[in-house]
């Protein structure tokens, strides 16, 4: 018969983090009209042969708040950066000057805004479904040891009950998340 898996509060905990961090780095990929270089995270190059990450053929900063400047560290690739940040759906029209290459963010609109703020719903959604999955996880794990008598019934009230309160502070957090996010997209 198979052991029944200890439980463990600090990996629950940890994977809950993780649900949250992954939240995090999808809001940073979505456009606000503000210039963030995650917006270019998804952007891959055909660069010597291969298909590579922008950051891995030129380095992105932001120097002003509605500006990307890319610069492209191989003369050879300025027109790859260019196509692959024309194919990457981004609505970013690249202006190149020698091995740099400017990105203006565009005003966006009242309809776009509204688009944007229905994706963040959906990323905060994800993240709390998987959540529940942890905490659904973690019940499991303490059900099994209960019925394995690896754990008592106190034991067992009093893990759980911890484990439906990390769930209901990272939830927390991910609305607090989501709403500061909203009020960023909406922001004019």
């Amino acid at each position: 018969m198979a052991q029944p898996v200890p439980f463990n509060a600090a990996d629950i905990k940890r994977r809950m983090h993780g649900a949250t961090e992954s939240l995090k780095h999808d809001f940073g990929g979505l456009r606000t009209g503000r210039a963030s270089i995650t917006l270019l995270e998804p952007v891959q190059v055909d660069a010597y042969g291969a298909v590579m990450p922008l950051n891995q053929v030129a380095s992105v900063t932001v120097p002003e708040a509605r500006l990307l400047q890319i610069n492209v560290w191989d003369k050879g690739l300025v027109v790859a950066v260019e196509k692959a940040i024309h194919a990457s759906n981004l609505g970013l029209n690249p202006q190149t000057e020698g091995q740099v290459i400017r990105l203006r963010m565009p005003d966006l609109t009242q309809d776009r805004r509204k688009e944007l703020v229905k994706v963040a719903h959906q990323y905060a959604e994800k993240a709390r479904i998987a959540v529940r999955n942890v905490r659904r996880d973690g019940m499991d794990q303490l059900k099994a040891l209960e019925k394995d008598h690896a754990m008592s019934e106190d034991d067992h009230k009093k893990k759980s009950e911890e484990t439906q309160k990390m769930t209901d502070e990272t939830i927390k957090e991910i609305d607090a998340s989501l709403k500061a996010k909203e009020a960023e997209i909406m922001q004019v």
